[in-house]
């Protein structure tokens, strides 16, 4: 049960990231490649100047990756103390004589929880990433 509620946070978590791509990403990476062609295209142009040029190309996606990762490794850290917190109880539940068997089907039950209640997160997360993208493109 708690291996379902995990592929389903991982596919629900994939849906949203390759969503944001295609609306987002992509065509930021195209104005990017766009703009640092155009910075190559410069002949009057220093090296030192159209490295600079290309390095402000390239700024808006570096900082859209970060707000992305930022979001992902936040959510990441969220499922994981989630995760522990239902270990925990599991070896309370061991240490104070509780049957392995029951204890094994509270921890399932406890980890599908984490699963449904993130699974359930999914979509605020994907609207504030893409709305910090947004804002990026402005």
């Amino acid at each position: 049960m708690a291996e379902a509620a995990q592929g389903r946070v991982q596919a629900a978590v994939e849906n949203a990231v390759q969503g944001l791509e295609r609306e987002r990403i992509r065509g930021m990476q195209g104005a990017m490649f766009r703009c640092s062609a155009r910075c190559c295209e410069d002949s009057t142009a220093s090296m030192q100047q159209v490295q600079r040029c290309i390095e402000r190309c390239h700024a808006p996606l570096a900082q859209a990756q970060a707000i992305v990762t930022a979001e992902l490794e936040n959510f990441q850290d969220r499922l994981s103390r989630c995760t522990l917190h239902c270990n925990d109880k599991a070896k309370d539940a061991l240490e104070a004589g509780d049957a392995e068997a029951r204890v094994r089907g509270q921890l399932d039950a406890c980890l599908a929880a984490c699963g449904d209640d993130h699974l359930r997160l999914v979509p605020a997360m994907a609207k504030k990433m893409k709305d910090s993208l947004a804002a990026l493109q402005q």
